[in-house]
């Protein structure tokens, strides 16, 4: 079974996506009947030069130094901070195993915001801190900031049928990155300033992922002590995650490729960098894990675009590749067992499986995952 997948991914490659990591480009944007046509319904990514942005008010005013601040003033937004710049990605757990972090949230004035996210991961700070709150901020959160920007990607629009459901911003420096993952949208993706680096798989590839659920937890931040406390929801819930870590440690990268076969000796990923003003078109299902580059400010900005996806026959086809078995999951999915088991009975988990554990998580080495209930500067990458 395990090479009729791996047929799965050469034939997508080979009939519809190429068989180089480099994504499409177009100098212009397309037209509605060439988007739907030539990369929607292929579910194909595109890349669409600074052309699509040039009218764009926010492509010279976010540039400013001070215009951002004067234009939110003091509006408070969502702030995520975490130790190491993973939102939404694996950590190992106050059990010694894995589970799923998300970002300590909090509400500061814009201002006081920006300033934590220029100064995140610098010397001994190891509080990286993150704009990514979704959820359609641009039209709440940001709101005055509006007009700067199109309410959507025209000649989406119109191919896709319907206006997007949400339009979020983006700020960030280069300690932020985006753990692979996917999206149950269509997704235009366009940078402001700085640069967007994406790693992209198909659906096809879902295996590859190695997906496996996940105990959920939190990030909650002391600004007293300067420490981060991960804690297990209560009561636990499971979110099924990538397993795979794209970039590993030197500390981990053997490990990693023995254990992730699939990923590490399959075809490589689509890869690009979407610059400033350009447009990137990501299909709905595709996984992306995503790191960026800064402006002259320290800062990288961007605006996507989510459009709901048509849960059609290909959305059916996904599924069930993914319910067929593949070896390659074995060691895998005992680990996930090792962490089930140790989270839910505490007292199940013991110190060398929890070491092991602990080295499929990005950016920890064995003497940081030995005390992983709170993160000092001290124990900062």
């Amino acid at each position: 079974m395990e090479e009729k997948i791996k047929n799965v991914w050469e034939e997508t490659r080979e009939l519809s996506l190429g068989t180089t990591p480099e994504i499409p480009r177009l100098e212009t944007p397309p037209t509605p009947l060439e988007f739907l046509r030539d990369y929607v319904s292929p579910n194909k990514p595109l890349i669409v030069s600074s052309s699509a942005t040039l009218h764009w008010p926010a492509t010279t005013l976010w540039s400013s130094p001070d215009y951002l601040v004067n234009t939110l003033s003091s509006s408070p937004v969502s702030l995520h901070l975490t130790p190491s710049g993973n939102a939404d990605s694996l950590s190992p757990c106050p059990h010694s195993s894995l589970c799923f972090a998300s970002a300590h949230v909090e509400k500061l004035p814009f201002s006081e915001a920006l300033s934590k996210i220029k100064n995140s991961g610098l010397g001994e700070n190891c509080v990286v801190a993150y704009a990514q709150q979704q959820n359609d901020c641009l039209r709440e959160e940001y709101s005055a900031l509006n007009g700067d920007v199109e309410e959507d990607i025209g000649w989406a629009t119109e191919a896709l049928g319907c206006k997007p459901e949400a339009v979020n911003l983006w700020i960030g420096n280069e300690f932020s990155q985006t753990w692979f993952h996917k999206d149950h949208y269509e997704n235009l993706y366009a940078v402001v300033t700085g640069e967007k680096h994406f790693l992209l798989l198909p659906p096809t590839d879902v295996h590859r992922m190695y997906i496996r659920d996940y105990p959920a937890a939190q990030y909650h931040y002391s600004k007293d002590t300067g420490e981060f406390k991960l804690e297990l929801e209560d009561p636990i819930r499971y979110v099924p995650w990538c397993s795979v870590n794209p970039y590993p440690s030197p500390a981990t990268k053997k490990r990693d490729l023995a254990r992730f076969p699939l990923y590490f000796e399959g075809p490589k990923p689509f890869e690009c960098t979407v610059k400033a003003g350009e447009i990137l078109y990501l299909p709905s299902m595709w996984f992306h894990h995503v790191r960026q580059t800064p402006d002259s400010r320290g800062l990288t900005v961007a605006v996507n675009y989510w459009y709901d996806m048509r849960f059609d026959v290909k959305y059916a086809y996904f599924n069930f590749l993914q319910s067929i078995a593949c070896s390659g999951f074995d060691d895998v999915k005992d680990e996930e067992n090792q962490c089930l088991k140790s989270c839910d009975d505490p007292s199940a988990s013991n110190v060398e499986n929890g070491s092991d554990m602990a080295h499929l998580a990005s950016g920890y080495d064995s003497e940081v995952s030995d005390d992983v209930e709170t993160h000092d500067h001290s124990a900062c990458p």
